[in-house]
């Protein structure tokens, strides 16, 4: 095992565990907010999992996903607008629960849990079938175009992952207000999406033809 990398990887993972909820629990003004744990179970739970797999199978995956840093500017945007989109989405969510602005019944939660849940699980897959995942926009040495699976369906599947993922999250936390925030998600991800495809476009052999084949980039049957 890669002791360093290894060491990277918890202290990013607390890292995100202390800041996500800081994010939740400060401004609800208290640790009794049992949808907040339930967030943060269901969140950091397989990804302590998913992180010790890939380190243990794919440690180059585990390393591109924790050190890359983009160099696209409209990337870099993307990651500014989804920061935002995440504190103040957050941010809401506690002053929710502390003042009683959402009244949802109990069967929400649960049900985006279960919602949340399985996209985590197709989330799994899509790294399983492309070695080539990154944090940053970039064609790798030796990369090839992935077109089975899940790439047979939409030409990115993770970002569609990542849009349940992520409005499946208010609706766990309760919070309507919120909800309204992480609405923006679909937009951001459009961007990342047009500007990947044509970094990749022009320098991924293949990238092209995949393009013509593969329709649909994130809903099949609507874009």
């Amino acid at each position: 095992m890669n002791k360093k990398l290894f060491t990277e990887a918890i202290a990013k993972f607390l890292a995100g565990v202390l800041y996500v909820g800081l994010l939740i629990f400060l401004p609800a003004r208290t640790l009794n907010f049992p949808n907040g744990w339930l967030l943060m179970a269901i969140l950091f739970i397989p990804m302590f999992g998913a992180g010790l797999v890939m380190m243990k199978k794919n440690p180059n995956l585990l390393r591109s996903r924790l050190g890359a840093k983009e160099k696209e500017k409209d990337q870099q945007d993307v990651i500014k607008l989804s920061g935002l989109m995440f504190v103040f989405g957050f941010l809401l969510a506690g002053q929710d629960f502390r003042y009683g602005w959402s009244r949802l019944p109990a069967w929400v939660p649960v049900s985006a849990s279960v919602l949340f849940l399985l996209a985590y699980l197709l989330y799994a897959e899509v790294l399983r079938e492309n070695a080539y995942l990154s944090r940053t926009i970039g064609v790798q040495e030796g990369q090839k175009v992935v077109d089975t699976g899940l790439y047979g369906i939409v030409r990115h599947p993770m970002y569609a992952v990542t849009l349940v993922l992520f409005i499946s999250m208010p609706l766990i936390l309760g919070s309507i207000p919120a909800l309204l925030v992480f609405f923006a998600y679909p937009a951001i991800i459009v961007k990342r999406i047009r500007n990947e495809e044509q970094v990749l476009a022009k320098e991924l052999p293949g990238y092209q033809e995949y393009m013509k084949k593969v329709k649909y980039r994130l809903i099949p049957f609507i874009w």
